[in-house]
């Protein structure tokens, strides 16, 4: 009997670049739903330079991992500067805002306990 799989839009047993699996596109935000559950979210982004998400908040802590570029992630009123390679944590319940400095890309995970 096979088990039923938490993951979607990504193939198994096949090695990803994951810049490669989602493209930019100008003037735009693209998204790519990796998984979605009630307790966890995983989501690529693509960013156009200069695009990005308004302040608000979650319900869970949110993992940012850059892929690509660089972005300006406002937490809690205090920019940060991310770029490939790096990760972020953004608390549930505090304001965040994100802003492509150049275009980017990243792996989003949002827990919500």
């Amino acid at each position: 009997m096979t088990q039923p799989h938490a993951m979607r839009n990504i193939d198994f047993a096949t090695v990803h670049d994951l810049r490669e699996l989602i493209e930019y596109s100008e003037g735009q935000v693209i998204s790519r739903s990796i998984v979605q559950m009630p307790n966890i979210t995983v989501t690529l982004f693509a960013f156009a330079q200069g695009e990005g998400l308004s302040a608000h908040t979650a319900h869970g802590d949110a993992l940012v991992q850059v892929l690509d570029g660089i972005a300006i992630i406002t937490i809690n009123g205090v920019e940060h500067t991310v770029q490939a390679g790096q990760s972020i944590v953004m608390p549930a319940g505090e304001p965040h805002a994100l802003r492509a400095e150049q275009p980017f890309q990243m792996l989003l995970t949002v827990v919500t306990p």
